[in-house]
């Protein structure tokens, strides 16, 4: 029998606890997890009352839930003001549904697939100018990659200008602090004096691309392009179903989302990749021989390193819904208005799931049968994140160009910690790593096969 109260949770103010969660987040939510069970209430200054869940049977009926009734873009509305207000992650219902459809085309399995050389070459070219023999962090390196990958695949950018452009602008406009965010959310502020820098970069990115857009609708050739904007214009021309297609402002709104969704994401896990198997050393000797391998051999280690690390190190610690009625979750009867948060990184830290689950083990993911409520770090339902596809091949080409060109010093350092930044887990010191030699690597993709040459 459903209970009309909420869940347990912690007694302490809400701002103490908004204060808890910005500098604690996942510490925080992991520690109410052991106290309270697998179900309980937060109460968050700016965020209001959440309930968290961890039982995948819980997250289950989230996912599997009507649309009207969990809705995920209200629950991101702070994004807005960044994204857009059409953007496909602030928007819900039936309009969610429809932009969904049009944007789906770019990361289906094939069109991904032709996007690898390219992604491959990106790689290539960032990893022969990382430093030999001198500690950094990889987490700048991977942003630059990850950005490039976006704007030549999903943009399309080939004007050399505006490309360059494109690469001041957004890293200006995707990287903002605190103090920023404020503006952002209350867009009055751009206005005076200490946030009208954000409001020229803004500007700035906004006319970049809207010029994208009307180079890719006046291109004779837009029929047969690859880019994710040029095949949503094409989705949007040739809709058939009765909806309307996007406008321009529309366009851009997606462009910016997959931008900030696409982008920090990716580079994060993959510094958290390296950051885990330069700790590891048999894990990254085996990965070294999966990369080395010819064709798609190695591909099955390398996805399962991809999947260990979004396991142990999710980007993202959770995902929300707010109730637009009253539902029954846990034997709970929550009321309207709130934020349930299936909790990912509870999910990923259960020993029932994964035993002993601060263990680094991709072995563990090889044939491994997850569950779309047990291996979470896309979201799930009908949110599931639309460049999931593209972002696991992503990560398995880059960290494959990776280790093939270089060799990584491992370390016995303390793993780094997970650093709050905006609503992601980042590696507190950005993933410091150190390479001891570089590979001069010759590769023929149509024969599927590469050729080492040491130099130290």
């Amino acid at each position: 029998m459903s209970q009309d109260t909420l869940p347990p949770g912690p007694r302490l103010p809400r701002s103490v606890q908004a204060a808890l969660m910005l500098r604690y987040w996942p510490r925080y939510v992991s520690a109410c997890r052991r106290r309270y069970g697998s179900v309980f209430t937060l109460r968050v200054a700016s965020l209001g009352t959440l309930v968290y869940l961890a039982d995948p049977t819980d997250i289950k009926t989230v996912f599997g839930g009507d649309p009207s009734v969990y809705h995920a873009g209200e629950a991101n509305s702070l994004l807005s003001g960044l994204l857009g207000a059409s953007s496909v992650l602030v928007i819900d219902g039936d309009v969610h549904r429809d932009r969904r459809r049009l944007m789906l085309a770019p990361f289906q399995r094939d069109a991904v697939a032709r996007q690898l050389g390219l992604i491959a070459d990106i790689a290539a070219d960032n990893v022969a100018r990382w430093p030999v023999g001198t500690e950094f962090a990889v987490a700048p390196r991977m942003s630059e990659i990850t950005l490039e990958v976006i704007l030549r695949t999903v943009i399309g950018a080939t004007d050399p200008d505006r490309l360059d452009r494109l690469r001041d602008v957004m890293p200006k406009l995707l990287d903002v602090g605190v103090w920023e965010s404020l503006a952002i959310q209350t867009p009055g502020l751009q206005r005076l004096g200490p946030w009208r820098r954000l409001a020229r970069t803004m500007s700035d990115a906004d006319d970049l691309l809207y010029a994208e857009i009307a180079e890719r609708r006046a291109d004779p050739n837009l029929a047969t392009r690859t880019d994710a904007l040029a095949m949503m214009i094409r989705a949007s021309d040739g809709d058939r179903t009765g909806s309307r297609g996007m406008s321009d402002v529309e366009l851009r709104d997606q462009l910016m989302t997959l931008l900030v969704a696409g982008h920090d994401t990716t580079a994060t896990a993959l510094s958290w990749a390296l950051e885990r198997l330069t700790r590891h050393p048999a894990s990254l000797s085996k990965a070294v021989a999966a990369a080395l391998a010819d064709g798609s051999d190695g591909d099955e280690y390398l996805d399962a390193v991809c999947r260990e690390t979004m396991r142990i190190r999710p980007v993202v610690f959770d995902v929300g819904r707010i109730l637009k009625e009253p539902a029954e979750i846990a034997g709970y009867r929550l009321p309207a208005g709130i934020m349930v948060a299936p909790g990912i990184g509870l999910v990923h830290g259960s020993a029932d799931l994964y035993p002993e689950p601060d263990r680094f083990d991709p072995d563990r993911m090889l044939h491994a049968a997850l569950g779309p409520t047990t291996w979470l770090p896309f979201g799930g339902g009908n949110r599931r994140c639309l460049g999931a596809t593209f972002a696991l091949a992503e990560m398995r080409v880059v960290l494959r160009e990776v280790l093939r060109r270089v060799e990584l010093d491992t370390t016995t350092a303390p793993g780094e910690r997970q650093r709050v930044k905006h609503v992601i887990l980042t590696p507190h010191r950005g993933g410091r790593i150190r390479v001891l030699n570089v590979h001069d690597v010759t590769r023929s993709r149509t024969a599927g096969t590469s050729r080492q040459v040491h130099r130290g």
